[in-house]
């Protein structure tokens, strides 16, 4: 997955919690698909000026909620139920990278990179888990969905880099990316996406 540039890999025995927690991955999962669909419509709403970005995050919005649909059928089809929503520690933390400012292209800027890098470990992470868990129907399906969770990182990459100068845009994402990896270094021992 080198394509994804992540500097810290997921241990594979990230799998093992998250497959013994299924109830729990399979919730936080859900979730995060529908924090992803309404993160493209805060970004369509906030932007509507650049009718191919909106064009882009209106088809996103619909994608991320029918894999909500998906995880949820899968919930049901094994007789569990939707948990509560939690909070993402993860996604708190790489927000932070950026700091505040008042320069609103920029801002935009800073929010594609994020959900670059959401969407670019939450593939990684599908790949872990089709890679190494027992389900077969489970493994296959995160296998399929990290095909649209590359694609997802690639178009996020490209409008950052359409909105930024080349350049300026990809030292932030290395930096980010460097940043993200620190980040990680806490992470991998919960039953969550990015836990």
């Amino acid at each position: 997955m080198s394509i994804l540039r992540l500097k810290l890999p997921t241990d594979p025995r990230w799998a093992n919690i998250a497959e013994k927690n299924i109830e729990e991955i399979l919730t936080d999962h859900a979730f995060c698909e529908q924090k992803a669909a309404s993160y493209a419509i805060s970004l369509l709403i906030t932007y509507p000026e650049h009718s191919d970005l909106v064009d882009a995050m209106a088809a996103l919005a619909q994608e991320e909620m029918s894999h909500f649909e998906m995880v949820h059928k899968r919930i049901r089809e094994r007789g569990l139920v939707l948990g509560r929503e939690r909070k993402d520690e993860y996604v708190a933390r790489i927000s932070q990278f950026f700091p505040k400012t008042p320069d609103r292209d920029l801002r935009l800027v800073h929010r594609l990179l994020i959900a670059a890098l959401i969407e670019a470990r939450s593939c990684e992470r599908f790949k872990v888990l089709s890679d190494h868990i027992e389900d077969q129907e489970l493994a296959e399906f995160y296998r399929d969905l990290m095909v649209s969770e590359a694609n997802h990182y690639t178009m996020f990459l490209k409008f950052a880099r359409q909105f930024g100068e080349r350049e300026n845009v990809d030292q932030m994402w290395d930096e980010l990316l460097s940043f993200e990896a620190e980040v990680m270094k806490d992470f991998g021992t919960k039953e969550h996406i990015h836990g």
